[in-house]
């Protein structure tokens, strides 16, 4: 592995340099992402109560607009439970430490978003629609603006219940599940504000010969657009593939490797133990997803190393539960990109020749 010293000492002496403007790719640029970005902190009594597992919770994020105008954040993860009936996640045992907030909504049917149910399931926008629909606002409000990323976890495992408090089992994920996840992202954003798989196909006929031959579409192109892809690698990620065979007519990319005929994006969480597979990712072509901490660990401890090697291996999305100082648990870590800007170019993957740092600017609306 390339010690990470020499990945920052790389940094220092070729920083993210310029592309032809004519060129710039959506491949070319890094930005900043969130973990669990709809995510809102459990009351101190229920962290009291589950206190075995509550203790990397205790972080709370902006709503999605305000992480978007206020904090420069370019990439969501949103953690997604399906409930075709409606209410099946509506009353949460958890409850009787905290009341849970948006009760109409949550009986509804329809997608919903939290972390884990019955204990840590308060969020921002709590169906997947509302969290889209905030998207969707802002978006239209500022039409110039670089793609954004929106990151899908299906969730529909179980949690283990040893005092038989009546946890909730989740709806498990299908095909036609899927579809109709793809049908709520339909609902708010129509196709020509998606990138999609086929978008990047082309008339190639696979991505990953779409994307060694032709590259990604040009960042001028992607303004104002979102992008989705399927956190989940195994079994959800193949339910996927079933409804959507190659991503054909495909909304959401998935994680992928080298060899897939689907591939062009990747989640690696790891930056430092994964350091040379992403730097190797991102050089053929693929968009990557990192994270720059995890549980709390690095912010708490004000630790900057995992945060410099992430930026550092060219990975696009550089994701954090602290795009902004969180004083209640440090105020030495802080995860962004040099001089605030919300974009810049990428160190491993942008072209070398010269361009106007305007290329990037969201300006001009």
């Amino acid at each position: 592995m390339i010690p990470a010293s020499l990945y920052l000492a790389a940094l220092a002496v070729f920083p993210a340099g310029p592309a032809a403007s004519s060129e710039l790719r959506l491949n070319h640029v890094q930005v900043i992402g969130t973990h669990n970005s709809y995510h809102v902190a459990p009351t101190s009594a229920l962290m009291a109560a589950f206190r075995g597992v509550a203790a990397e919770w205790q972080y709370s994020h902006r709503p999605l607009d305000e992480q978007l105008g206020q904090l420069g954040v370019r990439q969501f993860e949103l953690d997604v439970f399906a409930d075709p009936e409606g209410g099946h996640l509506s009353n949460p045992v958890g409850a009787g430490f905290s009341t849970p907030p948006h009760a109409e909504e949550m009986r509804a049917p329809g997608f919903k978003v939290l972390h884990v149910q019955d204990i840590d399931y308060v969020s921002t926008c709590p169906t997947f629609v509302e969290c889209l629909a905030a998207v969707r606002a802002w978006s239209d409000a500022h039409p110039r603006h670089l793609p954004v990323l929106i990151l899908i976890e299906a969730k529909d495992s179980a949690i283990d219940d040893p005092l038989n408090l009546g946890f909730a089992t989740p709806v498990p994920y299908s095909p036609e599940l899927f579809l109709k996840l793809e049908s709520e992202i339909e609902s708010v954003f129509p196709r020509e504000r998606i990138i999609t798989p086929d978008d990047v196909r082309g008339r190639r006929r696979t991505l990953a010969r779409a994307i060694a031959k032709d590259g990604w579409p040009l960042l001028e192109e992607c303004r104002g657009k979102v992008m989705f892809a399927l956190d989940n690698p195994g079994r959800p990620k193949q339910l996927y593939l079933e409804a959507r065979p190659k991503l054909k007519k495909a909304l959401l990319f998935v994680d992928s490797k080298p060899g897939d005929d689907y591939a062009a994006f990747a989640k690696r969480n790891d930056p430092v133990g994964a350091a040379d597979e992403i730097r190797d990712l991102v050089e053929r072509g693929f968009l990557v997803r990192t994270r720059a901490d995890a549980g709390l660990k690095e912010g708490r401890e004000g630790d900057t190393a995992r945060r410099d090697v992430a930026f550092a291996t060219g990975a696009h999305f550089v994701s954090t539960d602290f795009p902004e100082v969180r004083e209640e648990l440090s105020d030495a870590y802080v995860v962004a990109l040099p001089g605030g800007v919300v974009a810049r170019l990428n160190p491993v993957s942008a072209p070398s020749e010269d361009v106007d740092p305007d290329e990037l600017s969201e300006d001009g609306e």
